[in-house]
């Protein structure tokens, strides 16, 4: 049996998931990944085996779509070897406008940014706990930081995932157990791609790696690029009778 680390990361075909895999399997982790497109986690997990001789399974979950979601996640947990380390990189911005009119678009966005996170998370907790030991990573979004126009139904969902990650960093602290939260920017990835306005792009690569360092750290909290701490700094000082008058 392997006495190699093992990671088990959701949401493993975004543009974060996929630079953060090979980052793991050049440290030679062996990986658990999840995501909705059996046919490409297939195609990752076969890769990922062949270039760095590790071990790599997978199983399609549509978080949206997969009933009795927690059981099917303990019992990925009960099926594996021992897992050291959670990554949880599940997104969804969705359609503001669309959301602001039609509801489905608007549960939708709630449900995959918050409802099954926390189904999820607070699920794996109970893992963490009775093993004594590990790391859980959450990434959220800087649209949490503050409501805005354009994003506020993703903002608001990404805000409820900060403060959940909050609270249980608190709850697990005591277990020997430690919660970061990834507060990134704007990431070049395929969510973000053709957004209008976007400026300070970062790379999925130099996000994945800001990640591990953090968590090798034991942080709690990490923006990413570390600027975004102080530009969201000065965006939630702004007076809110100014701050409803700008078009964010």
């Amino acid at each position: 049996m392997s006495s190699q680390k093992i990671a088990l990361i959701f949401g493993a075909t975004s543009g974060i998931g996929k630079a953060l895999i090979a980052e793991l399997a050049r440290k030679q982790y062996d990986l658990i990944l999840i995501a909705r497109e059996e046919a490409e986690l297939t195609r990752l997990s076969s890769d990922l085996i062949l270039r760095y001789g590790i071990q790599a399974t997978h199983h399609a979950l549509d978080l949206q779509k997969t009933t009795d979601l927690q059981n099917k996640v303990q019992e990925i947990l009960m099926n594996s070897r021992e897992v050291d380390e959670l990554y949880f990189l599940v997104g969804y911005l969705g359609d503001q406008k669309i959301a602001e009119k039609v509801s489905m678009e608007a549960e939708k966005i709630m449900q995959i940014n918050y409802l099954r996170p926390v189904q999820i998370l607070n699920s794996c907790a109970e893992y963490f706990e009775n093993r004594g030991k590990g790391d859980i990573v959450i990434v959220g979004s800087v649209a949490g930081d503050r409501g805005r126009p354009s994003n506020y139904m993703y903002g608001s969902a990404k805000a409820g995932l900060h403060s959940f990650a909050s609270g249980l960093r608190a709850r697990l602290h005591k277990k020997g157990i430690n919660v970061l939260t990834v507060i990134p920017g704007f990431v070049d990835t395929a969510m973000t791609w053709g957004l209008p306005g976007l400026a300070l792009v970062a790379s999925p690569q130099s996000v994945a790696q800001t990640i591990l360092r953090a968590k090798d750290k034991k942080k709690s909290i990490v923006y990413v690029p570390f600027f975004w701490r102080y530009i969201m700094l000065v965006v939630r000082l702004i007076p809110e009778n100014i701050f409803k008058r700008l078009s964010l």
